[in-house]
């Protein structure tokens, strides 16, 4: 299993509501500062966090979004 953070950037309100509704979102809440909300996800693959940060693009007022997968040693 693969967690990843992504931190999206949306002056609208309610974004992490939206952002609960994607598949394989574990957790999304609002933030202060530089991005909007928080959305953590838990994939099988990799390959996923495109699809998904892809819909997140896609979502209406989300200005952009910047991701980073947990590293595990």
């Amino acid at each position: 299993m693969v967690r990843a953070i992504i931190l999206v950037k949306s002056p609208k309100k309610l974004i992490a509501a939206r952002l609960r509704k994607i598949d394989c979102v574990s957790e999304s809440f609002p933030v202060s500062g530089q991005f909007d909300a928080v959305v953590i996800i838990a994939i099988n693959d990799l390959a996923q966090i495109k699809d998904i940060t892809t819909k997140i693009q896609k979502i209406p007022g989300v200005e952009r979004t910047e991701t980073m997968v947990e590293v595990n040693n």
